[in-house]
């Protein structure tokens, strides 16, 4: 492959008054005409697919080792960008959120799939005449299986939201539920796609069945087709859910496998019904992931600093890579390879892959805030306590604020006053050696007050933490033996992540980009490759978000 070392930028010119005005005005509508004339239909159809912890390092090594052929195949006809980052937290949800909206957790207001919301009222609280302050829990308790901290039984989570994971706010004066569509706060490429293309359908696959409703956007319709799968069901054929292992991860990733070649074949993601094949559809996979958590002992995670794979891994990469393969292949048998891009990334790494670096010291953190009379001493702050002792059950407490921790910490104060005394605590903990918190590297950090607020969005408005915690790389808040690797934060295993862009009749084919990128960056080539102004997207406006470089012209 030739190496670019760097493309040559084309700024564009977006005043404010474009960002507030003229997102739908007759001006962007024009060029987006002007796109799609000069498109020459080149692009119809854009197939995007997030491999969970796929590291920039997993993608060179496998493909100079020949150990993914098929994803070889995309990249030599494609371009690869060896410095993709994600915008500052690296879980799943503001990860995605990257890749569909364009924007950071700073517009998307994603920070996490569990999180803290000021402005809430708890689900019970129909008339918004209590207490605020809701602890937000977007998983796999999100589906109507877990009401009651039932069982999950049912694939597609018992189809039906959680009521009592359904919180409410009061909007204009009026009580109203915030299903997860509404706590979203930007719209989607799955929006602008159905608004902007004439009869454009929009699908996809993710692995919590009702958490990720927040995919359809504000308007609660952006995807056609969200399949409904939830990865902590119980398998019955196992009994156990298809996260205890990477070969059963196999399993549900199959699900979603052939939901996108029945998409590609003309029918839904069932495979029950004709539907026309997606304008822009996709899927998630958790494989890699799993393998990565599992511990070394077991044969999980890496060998070494170098990103060796081990078993698991390396098992799981050419799992993932014959999933390619598969699709890729009924694109062509379908004859829409032409006239199909395909990006694969993904939502976010895995830290640490080097397993000399891993500290595991217990959830310091919580326990330090706790320790100090900044959250209940006993641990009954938000959904940590409930009646039924699980998440979700409708019975968590309101109003205390809220602590997140796996290989970052995310504050949000009980009392926002208490700001300077829980920094200066903090401060005065960052060792490893108890009570710290393992934040004394040169790579760890505590973000607060105006530094925080540019980055991620003022904590007055309710959504954003007050504080932001990175320890050292390697450190992961917990005392669990079952996984070596996390997620969610800035550590460089989490954010430096694989990227490949397919497009048809490529001019630049097999080239490496070593600029670095965000994944923010890959929503708005999206609607480049479909002949659609980047600028529909408000996350795209609002932070200035540019396409990949080799996409900020109209011809590709």
């Amino acid at each position: 492959m030739k190496t670019i070392r760097r493309w040559m930028w084309m700024p564009r010119a977006i005043g404010a008054g474009v960002v507030l005005v003229g997102l739908h005005s007759q001006g962007v509508a024009a060029r987006d005409g002007h796109d799609r004339e000069h498109q020459h239909d080149a692009v119809k159809h854009v197939l995007l697919i997030s491999f969970d912890g796929l590291h920039e390092q997993d993608v060179a090594r496998c493909i100079n080792s020949n150990a993914c052929p098929n994803l070889a195949l995309l990249a030599k006809a494609g371009t690869t960008y060896t410095n993709a980052h994600t915008p500052g937290l690296s879980d799943s949800f503001p990860g995605l959120a990257a890749l569909v909206t364009g924007g950071s957790p700073k517009s998307a207001g994603l920070f996490y799939d569990v999180s803290y919301d000021r402005t809430l009222y708890a689900p019970s609280d129909t008339n918004c005449t209590g207490k605020q302050g809701w602890n937000v829990v977007l998983d796999e308790t999100a589906g109507i299986d877990a009401e009651n901290g039932g069982a999950l039984t049912h694939l597609n989570g018992g189809g039906a939201f959680n009521p009592q994971a359904i919180p409410h706010a009061l909007i204009n004066g009026v009580c109203q539920s915030v299903y997860p569509h509404n706590y979203v706060q930007t719209n989607t490429i799955f929006e602008v796609v159905k608004q902007s293309v004439t009869g454009a359908r929009t699908a996809w696959a993710d692995k919590h069945a009702w958490g990720y409703d927040w995919l359809n956007g504000p308007s609660g319709a952006g995807v056609d087709d969200l399949s409904r799968t939830e990865i902590n069901s119980i398998d019955p054929a196992t009994n156990t859910a298809y996260t205890d292992r990477y070969s059963h991860t196999e399993a549900f990733d199959n699900f979603h496998v052939q939901s996108l070649i029945d998409e590609i074949d003309g029918k839904d993601s069932t495979g029950q019904s004709t539907a026309s094949v997606p304008t822009v559809f996709g899927a998630n996979f958790q494989t890699l992931s799993v393998a990565q958590k599992a511990p070394v002992a077991t044969g999980g995670g890496y060998l070494d600093a170098s990103f060796t794979p081990g078993p698991q891994v390396s098992a799981a990469i050419a799992y993932l890579d014959g999933a390619l393969g598969r699709i890729v292949s009924e694109l062509k048998q379908q004859n829409l390879y032409s006239s199909t891009a395909i990006i694969v990334t993904a939502k976010h790494g895995q830290s640490p892959t080097d397993h000399s670096k891993l500290v595991k010291n217990g959830d310091t953190l919580t326990k330090l805030l706790e320790t100090n009379n900044y959250l209940d001493p006993n641990g009954n702050f938000g959904q940590a306590n409930t009646k039924s002792g699980n998440l979700n059950d409708g019975t968590g407490l309101v109003g205390t604020g809220f602590v997140q921790t796996d290989d970052v910490g995310l504050i949000w104060l009980h009392d926002p006053r208490q700001l300077s005394a829980v920094v200066k605590t903090l401060k005065d903990n960052l060792g490893c050696n108890a009570p710290g918190i393992c934040a004394d590297g040169r790579e760890a950090y505590i973000l607060y007050g105006p530094q925080l607020a540019a980055k991620f969005g003022d904590p007055a408005r309710g959504r954003t933490p007050d504080i932001v915690v990175q320890p050292n790389p390697g450190v992961i808040y917990t005392s669990s033996t079952s996984k070596d690797e996390e997620h969610g934060g800035n550590a460089p295993d989490d954010s430096h992540l694989g990227l490949v862009v397919y497009t048809p009749r490529a001019h630049r084919a097999g080239q490496l980009v070593d600029e670095r990128v965000l994944t923010t960056q890959v929503a708005p080539t999206i609607l480049r490759m479909l002949g659609l102004a980047p600028e529909l997207l408000h996350s795209v406006a609002l932070e200035g978000t540019r396409t990949l470089p080799g996409f900020e012209r109209e011809h590709f």
